[in-house]
């Protein structure tokens, strides 16, 4: 099959893994940077151009989105759409998950565990928010951020409405969430492909910062999800309408609780659990694209 890895940078690790391993399976792969890419769009003709040249002998795509570049990178994922290629993560679903409120509500309405969640635009009701939270400590995350960047610890009420009205200040959309105290610096990330949990380990920080993400210094191991968690994971996977994720949650003394679907997961986790991700990916694809484009010739 003939695959292009929408990326950045073909030096990043996971795209660097994904075309090691789709060529040793004997595919034909090509990075192409989306943001360099544009678009024709006309009746019955979507085009993507790349370098000067029309894009028309792909068969799958594998989007890896920066979250700075969603709206453009998402367009170019519909443009490939609207031609029916394959995807292993559809533009609706990834602009879902970068929307943090919107990916709570979905989570919500699927009878997913998640933290407290507060949202208001409203500076007036900040003593509101917060009460509505569970009160301090609490955490206040940007709407829109991404590997631990835009998520305070507030732990005092004052504290929680100097960071509220700074942001109100700033037109900042954010959530204002329960502070689960058992799990401080402590998540876990499942990773997810075709529905399915293929790995999963702990990130705990290593100082005293309350994130535990491993770009914000924490650090990972592998961990075993009870049959509680892993049902979880795959019921918020199946509800972002992503096959392929990573999957953030917190150990709870209520049970698990979902913090985000990701729809583009670092394969960092592939060193610390030694499971091959990639290779379960490319896997999926030849499975699912195939099938994909013996349903369009039927169709035809």
């Amino acid at each position: 099959m003939r695959i292009a890895i929408l990326s950045k940078g073909p030096g990043n690790y996971s795209t660097r893994r994904l075309r090691e391993v789709a060529t040793e399976r004997g595919h034909e792969v090509r990075i192409i940077d989306y943001s360099r890419c544009y678009m024709t769009i006309q009746k019955n003709d979507p085009v993507v151009s790349y370098e000067g040249k029309a894009v028309h002998d792909v068969d799958v795509i594998i989007p890896r989105i920066a979250a700075g570049l969603t709206k453009y990178g998402t367009a170019v994922c519909r443009q490939f759409e609207m031609q029916g290629v394959f995807t292993t993560a559809n533009s609706l679903a990834i602009n879902r998950s970068r929307d943090k409120l919107r990916a709570m509500q979905i989570l919500a309405r699927s009878g997913v565990g998640i933290p407290k969640t507060v949202f208001s635009r409203a500076a007036s009701e900040t003593e509101e928010v917060i009460e509505q939270a569970g009160g301090a400590p609490l955490i206040i995350k940007v709407a829109r951020g991404t590997q631990g960047n835009g998520v305070v610890l507030a732990e005092t009420k004052k504290a929680a409405q100097a960071v509220m009205q700074a942001f109100y200040v700033e037109g900042v959309n954010f959530l204002v969430q329960e502070y689960i105290a058992e799990s401080s610096g402590i998540d876990i990330r499942a990773f997810v492909v075709g529905g399915k949990v293929i790995a999963s380990m702990k990130r705990q920080s290593l100082n005293d910062d309350f994130r535990s993400n491993l770009h914000q210094g924490g650090e990972g191991s592998p961990v075993k999800l009870t049959d509680e968690e892993r049902k979880v994971v795959q019921k918020a996977a199946k509800a972002m309408g992503l096959p392929i994720c990573g999957v953030d949650l917190l150990r709870s003394d209520r049970g698990p609780l979902i913090l985000e679907v990701n729809s583009s997961p670092g394969f960092l986790i592939e060193k610390i659990t030694k499971h091959d991700v990639a290779l379960r990916i490319i896997e999926y694809i030849e499975q699912n694209a195939r099938s994909n484009q013996r349903r369009d010739r039927i169709g035809a």
